[in-house]
């Protein structure tokens, strides 16, 4: 998370270096008899800091790829682009091109876990935190313009990801980032276990289709509701092995209605004792998750 530190104190400005300033302006004041700041000093800090000449770099890389792709867009392009000199370019990026590409990934994926983790974070219930979670991911991947441009155009550049050894690495990054949030229901073991699942579901329906997109949120409730908790359950079940309660499903629909899991109150529910709540109604779902992670590996 570092890499999302640095991100939003290149945006906001460093607090240290806010301090510093404010501790230079009081030493200048009162080396000049006390002189009062000026209000437009007094709010400096408060105001967003401009762009950074990275900043602006990355962002018209974003919009070059969006139009012509990894293939066509030049050094030349972006400076262009960012009203900067292609010198300019090269003193924030030494490696060149390459780095400005690596740059703009590590950018674009630290700008998506801190979406997403906005989502997990305001969670009520692990239903929220899944379906919240999963539709901000899922919005923000298929509707990314240069995402979009280089699945068509340039399908090789992305499917280098998204295979074998790059993808585990994706997975892996992705699970260690949300499980912390899905801790709060689970164990950690679970919850990484969860959120690599949520996030295999993620780039499984990441192709635009009208009927199968995870970015409407009555349909990825449904998934949820319907598939990924009793998988969740059943997951602790197999864990821990607590006692097992079923119960045919209520009518409950409303947040008041919903357990801590998020599912209807009157539905099937783990015994207390197990530490979650949660619908179970066959170990089947857990045989599918783990067919679906030997299947994907």
């Amino acid at each position: 998370m570092q890499l999302t530190v640095s991100l939003v104190e290149a945006q906001w400005g460093s607090p240290a270096a806010e301090d510093a300033g404010e501790e230079d302006d009081q030493a200048s004041g009162s080396a000049s008899g006390g002189r009062a700041r000026r209000p437009s000093e007094s709010f400096r800090s408060t105001r967003p800091a401009l762009p950074t000449n990275r900043e602006r770099v990355i962002d018209a890389t974003l919009r070059c790829l969006a139009r012509h792709g990894t293939v066509k867009t030049t050094v030349e392009d972006i400076a262009r682009e960012a009203s900067v000199s292609r010198a300019t370019v090269y003193r924030t990026f030494p490696g060149g091109r390459d780095e400005l590409l690596a740059a703009v990934v590590d950018t674009e994926v630290a700008r998506l876990f801190t979406a997403v983790g906005l989502r997990l974070g305001t969670a009520e219930n692990l239903a929220d935190a899944l379906v919240e979670g999963m539709v901000e991911a899922s919005l923000r991947i298929t509707g990314h313009p240069s995402l979009c441009y280089l699945v068509e155009h340039e399908p090789e550049t992305i499917l280098g990801h998204l295979a074998f050894d790059e993808f585990d690495h994706l997975l892996d990054s992705a699970s260690r980032f949300a499980a912390p949030f899905l801790a709060r229901w689970m164990t950690p073991h679970e919850a990484e276990r969860v959120a690599e699942w949520a996030t295999r579901i993620v780039f499984s329906y990441a192709a635009p289709s009208e009927s199968l997109g995870l970015t409407d949120r009555r349909r990825t409730r449904r998934l949820v509701e319907q598939f990924m908790l009793p998988g969740v359950a059943a997951l602790h079940s197999a864990d821990s092995g607590p006692t097992i309660s079923i119960t045919p499903f209520g009518g409950a629909s409303t947040p008041a209605d919903r357990g801590a899991m998020g599912t209807p109150r009157g539905g099937p529910t783990l015994d207390r004792s197990s530490g979650i709540d949660g619908p179970v109604v066959d170990p089947a779902p857990e045989r599918a998750l783990h067919n679906t992670n030997r299947g994907a590996s």
